[in-house]
């Protein structure tokens, strides 16, 4: 698209080009931030919509709010939000919370973790696409302190300056925004379907090789199991218990700073993102091994999640690609003569389900797997050679199926850069979006 025809330069980072009739303000000349508050004499039962940090997607808006009692909420949920109101998180602002809320519930309240910018001399959405964009992101996080838990006052960020259009071009380029920002957004919403289509068809495809093997004219027979069916005549059931040894991990002494920073991979939940895992996000070292204070488990363990909060919704299953330790949210399984380790991961994976229904609440309300119910889960067995066959088709078939995700996965991201593009363009000038129609009025 074509910029303008005249251009001034300014000494202002990320605004040192902008059109001749713009200009540049600290955002406090057109908003006012924090107007209202929820009072401590608030009735108890008061009925507020409360959203909090997480309940704000970067580029999405508000997606999650929590309906509660006002005696029943965090201390924080005190910010009164009104339509037109832009929300811009002072508080773990690498989440980037931000969101314009056009039309506000009438007992939306934001938590103190928000700054509620409420414009007053600019257009509403034109500021929504402001502080979504590149340069006004990069100046909150760049203005934050702190390293865990990075944070910026209000009275901060309302410093920050901004570019500032004639009101008619403001609501030119929110139109144009609006508009296009809609588009890329359907666009992206059709390959995360996509996804989690794959997702779906992935499962299956594992559950119903585990369970009915490759061969669909294969003689079934009952399994005596509600949930499993019927399985192939030559299946056996087996206990867990029976196909497998358990292993427990630990954490090595953190005061003891020998044990730390070394060579030995320590795997935690957050590591269970691959299949394989070769490595960790904290490592110990041989001492810590030598000394007792962590085990390592073989190549070819099945590494599993058995404590946490990730159990309330998935069951992540990986492979040990390398000796390591684990800590004492999970658990290693060595797969015992006869059964094969890549059938046995491929069936926890496909038995999903069955684990998750084995969760109970452990202490603070995390969740954990009781391990007397889960070592008695049975799992339908076929003979060895028919194991390794079923495993080695469903890497086959999940690479294909993977393969399809992480496209899906790009395409979202390159949109997702389009976006941001078009937006930190049109709202520092570097594109002139004036004269721009809908598709259905330019034809």
């Amino acid at each position: 698209m074509r910029g303008y025809a005249e251009y001034t330069t300014q000494s202002t980072p990320g605004l040192e080009r902008l059109p001749k009739h713009w200009s540049v303000t600290p955002m406090k000349q057109v908003v006012t931030c924090n107007d209202e508050v929820l009072g401590e004499d608030t009735a108890v039962d008061h009925e507020i919509d409360y959203v909090e940090i997480s309940g704000v997607t970067f580029g999405q808006g508000v997606t999650d709010v929590a309906t509660l009692k006002f005696g029943d909420a965090p201390s924080r949920a005190r910010r009164i939000v009104r339509s037109g109101d832009v929300l811009v998180s002072t508080v773990r602002t690498y989440l980037k919370a931000l969101a314009l809320v056009e039309e506000a519930a009438p007992n939306l309240i934001a938590s103190t973790g928000f700054a509620v910018l409420r414009p007053r001399r600019i257009e509403p959405s034109f500021l929504g696409h402001v502080v979504s964009s590149d340069f006004f992101v990069g100046e909150v996080i760049s203005r934050s302190v702190g390293v865990s838990y990075p944070a910026i006052n209000s009275s901060d960020l309302v410093r920050i300056l901004i570019p500032l259009p004639p009101l008619a071009e403001q609501q030119a380029i929110a139109e144009f925004l609006d508009r296009e920002t809609a588009k890329l957004d359907a666009l992206v919403e059709e390959q995360r379907r996509l996804i989690a289509l794959l997702k779906e068809k992935r499962q299956a495809v594992i559950s119903h090789a585990v369970t009915r093997g490759l061969d669909p004219t294969a003689p079934l027979k009952p399994s005596g199991i509600n949930w499993l069916g019927d399985i192939p005549a030559h299946w056996e059931v087996v206990p867990l218990k029976y196909l497998t040894a358990f292993k427990s991990g630990g954490t090595p002494s953190k005061t003891n700073l020998a044990y730390w920073d070394g060579d030995v991979p320590w795997v935690s939940a957050r590591d269970l993102k691959t299949a394989t895992i070769t490595d960790s996000t904290f490592r110990i070292t041989q001492q810590a091994v030598a000394d007792g204070a962590a085990a390592l488990v073989p190549v070819g363990s099945i590494l599993v999640l058995v404590r946490g909060m990730t159990l309330a919704h998935s069951f992540p299953v990986c492979i040990a690609g390398v000796p390591t330790a684990i800590n004492q949210d999970l658990k290693a399984l060595s797969p015992n003569p006869g059964m094969d380790g890549g059938f046995l991961a491929w069936s926890l994976r496909g038995l999903a389900e069955q684990s998750l229904s084995r969760i109970d609440e452990a202490g603070h309300g995390t969740k954990a797997l009781r391990m007397d119910a889960w070592a008695s889960m049975e799992i339908p067995l076929p003979p060895e050679p028919e194991q390794r066959l079923i495993a080695k088709a469903l890497e086959d078939k999940t690479a294909k199926l993977d393969a399809l995700t992480a496209e899906a996965t790009r395409a979202i991201a390159l949109l997702q850069e389009r976006r941001a593009a078009m937006i930190s363009a049109a709202v520092t000038g570097k594109i002139d979006v004036r004269e721009t129609k809908p598709a259905e009025e330019a034809a």
